[in-house]
């Protein structure tokens, strides 16, 4: 019996020792796991320009309860010595004695716990940041996991760097954590510069977070606080000032974010990690561009507009002003969707950049005339439906005529012209340029309202290219795109009013008191109405759309978004659109004004009836132009009155046209109506077939000046 209870023994003992040898071992694992200094990476505190808040960008991290919330802060902090003494009053006053533990602190937690009076806690600074690297429940096997966590990490990274660590971790309330945060949520200081009041009502906010922050439990934090500076080393007059101080101590009212929310979360995902990080938003600019965006959206909504975008950005310095990315976040249908980041179709506004590679590849140049007529058009019509004929490429480009676009993209090439537009970041696109085809030109190259801003300050500042600037730093370092000469080129094409003429009429949207280049587009159906322009100080880009991509009635880019851009423009100078300015843009280096005749591109003469003024280089206009050949109609007569035969085969109902000139040419042009209809010889009769109404007939040259007296004919 005596050896069989000494070997039922035995068996317990060798089954204990086994157990608690396995459970060691568990723990050894456990704890070996947690012994590094981890935290995760630093968020950002984001102000205006003028250092108003702006937003945070926080790590969103699951509560025990299963909700979420946002953590800010992380920040590394050298300790300052008042935090350091505040917290350890409080949290661990033998901190730089103990390895990580402190006996005495278990030993009087376990003898309150078994004489059921009120616990203190036993955690040291160690524990706690074992605890918060890897949350546990509160449990006895927890507890010794941190016990060895602590005792491991002080002796792996001493006690400096575990209490760096705490600081950098603890939560202050209101989701932020680490004193460094704190200091600037609480009172807008760094976390070197607080005073004893201040540090000790902070360090007195981490054992309970949700009990004690500042702006909602003040007292009980100040409570806590008297408890840490009565356990500083500090003289009696300084304990007294610092009571003092604590008891009038202010914080800053709590932080709200303005209702920029699209902007927030755009500038969470562009900043850098970490610190205080001020934006270049101006947020009163933000603010009446968006209530002026906003306020001329409505009166577009009657014909199918939703949704707005504006940008606005300073020229020299490419910084971001302001950022409307819709009507509103909560507005509907869309609001949620940043439409200035979004691709949509461009329509005209990619126009600018292949006319300035047209250039630079010298392709055309600012003397050569380009055809916008139906012949060669390649099935591609221009939005009014009508053909302007020969134009200078200032012209066709203020007119935004997309047969010349177009004519021009196929002399220069797809493959290049597709990998240009992306070189000056206006698409990021891999497939090949064929997909897109000459639509290209004309708005089936997808891009966003942030790239072609980007792409435009690019032209507005000599073809040198950089990205947008959203906070406040060093400048990126620009590099060329395109050469100076393009770049004015365009940059005078475009602010030339008279060069828009007939398509976009004077005194209108497109007309400024001061210099303003300026490009609207379209996109098919009239999906998106855009407006790009700048000035010598600002740029401007408008974006008028659905959110379902669908059509809106007859919104253009010229009727909507440049009325937009204007007003913005305006008030952005402080002026009317009645005052007058001076004031024009750089000329191309090594080129001299010169009055050139439209439909030759030569020097202008006595012949020529429309002129305009371009830059040319020295040399590269011929003289003046012979006088225009005297173009008239010899059939029919003026005021003709043709009646149609109705018993007649409608090929026979075809009424004659002739015409001469003089001195003889090989061709002219045929318009009715104002449309160019037929190109034939001078002496070759043209069969038009007959339509009911009042008609104008008139000829004109194909590339050069000269056109007949107009003969109308009426038609039964």
């Amino acid at each position: 019996m005596r050896t069989g209870w000494l070997l039922l023994r035995d068996g317990v003992v060798r089954l204990l020792l086994t157990g608690a040898v396995g459970l060691v071992a568990v723990w050894g694992v456990a704890v070996g796991g947690d012994v590094r200094l981890v935290a995760p990476p630093p968020t950002a505190f984001i102000t205006d320009r003028d250092g108003g808040f702006l937003t945070q960008a926080g790590h969103e991290s699951l509560r025990p309860d299963g909700g979420r919330q946002v953590d800010y802060g992380y920040w590394p902090v050298d300790p300052p010595p008042r935090v350091v003494a505040a917290t350890l009053a409080l949290e661990d006053r033998r901190f730089w004695s103990h390895p990580g533990i402190d006996p005495a602190a278990v030993l009087r937690a376990t003898w309150q716990h078994i004489t059921g009076g009120h616990g203190s806690g036993a955690s040291t600074v160690a524990m706690q940041v074992a605890r918060m690297q890897h949350p546990r429940p509160r449990t006895l096997w927890a507890k010794a996991v941190e016990a060895g966590t602590a005792l491991a990490l002080t002796a792996e990274y001493g006690r400096a760097a575990v209490l760096a660590q705490y600081l950098r971790l603890a939560p202050y309330g209101e989701n932020s954590h680490g004193i460094a945060h704190a200091a600037r949520w609480y009172f807008d200081e760094p976390a070197e510069d607080l005073t004893v009041a201040q540090a000790a009502i902070l360090s007195a906010i981490p054992q309970a977070p949700g009990r004690m922050a500042l702006h909602r439990h003040r007292s009980r934090a100040a409570a806590r606080a008297r408890l840490a500076i009565a356990g500083m080393d500090l003289s009696p007059k300084d304990r007294d000032a610092a009571l003092a101080d604590l008891a009038t101590l202010a914080t800053v009212p709590t932080r709200r974010r303005p209702p920029f929310l699209q902007l927030a979360l755009r500038l969470q995902t562009l900043a850098p990690a970490g610190g205080m990080v001020r934006a270049t938003l101006d947020a009163p600019m933000q603010r009446w561009v968006t209530a002026t965006a906003t306020r001329q959206l409505r009166a577009w909504q009657q014909d199918g507009a939703q949704q707005v975008a504006v940008m606005v950005v300073r020229r020299h310095t490419r910084e971001v002003l302001a950022d409307v990315a819709s009507a509103g976040f909560a507005s509907q249908p869309g609001g949620a969707i940043d439409y200035s980041a979004i691709l949509r179709s461009p329509g005209s506004t990619l126009k600018p950049f292949l006319y300035a590679l047209g250039l630079d590849r010298q392709v055309i140049a600012p003397q050569d005339v380009m055809a916008d007529l139906p012949e060669g058009a390649a099935g591609i019509s221009n939005a009014d439906h009508d053909f302007l004929g020969p134009l200078l490429p200032r012209q066709a480009l203020a007119n935004s005529r997309n047969v010349p676009a177009t004519n021009l993209l196929r002399h220069i090439g797809l493959t290049d012209s597709f990998a240009f537009l992306r070189t000056i970041g206006l698409h990021a696109l891999t497939s090949p340029a064929e997909r897109y085809g000459l639509a290209m030109a004309i708005g089936a190259l997808p891009t966003s309202l942030d790239r072609l801003m980007r792409a435009y300050a690019t032209l507005a500042e000599d073809g040198m290219a950089a990205d947008l600037r959203w906070f406040a730093g060093p400048a990126p370092e620009p590099h060329r795109v395109i050469s100076i000469d393009s770049a004015r080129l365009v940059g005078r094409f475009l602010s030339d009013p008279l060069a828009r003429l007939p398509s976009f009429p004077r005194y209108g949207s497109s007309e400024f008191p001061f210099a303003v280049a300026l490009k609207t587009g379209t996109s098919q159906g009239y999906r998106d109405a855009w407006t790009l322009e700048w000035s010598r100080d600002y740029l401007v880009g408008v974006w008028i759309g659905r959110a379902d991509a669908g059509p809106m009635s007859q919104l253009s880019g010229g009727r909507a978004a440049a009325l937009l851009a204007q007003s913005i423009m305006l008030r952005l100078h402080g002026v009317g659109r009645s005052d007058l300015l001076a004031g024009d843009f750089a000329a191309p280096p090594g080129r001299e004004e010169t009055e050139l005749c439209t439909g030759t591109g030569q020097r202008a003469g006595p012949g020529c009836d429309e002129k305009l003024a371009e830059w040319v280089r020295p040399g590269a206009t011929h003289p003046a132009a012979p006088p225009t050949p005297h173009l008239s109609i010899t059939q029919p007569d003026p005021d003709t009155h043709v009646w149609r035969n109705p018993e007649a085969p409608p090929a026979l109902n075809r009424l004659v046209l002739r015409a001469t000139a003089d001195p003889p040419v090989p061709q002219i042009v045929w318009l009715v109506d104002g449309k160019p209809v037929a190109t034939t010889a001078p002496d070759a009769p043209l069969f038009w077939p007959m339509t009911p109404g009042r008609h104008h007939f008139q000829i004109r040259l194909p590339l050069a000046a000269g056109v007949s007296k107009p003969v109308a004919v009426i038609v039964e």
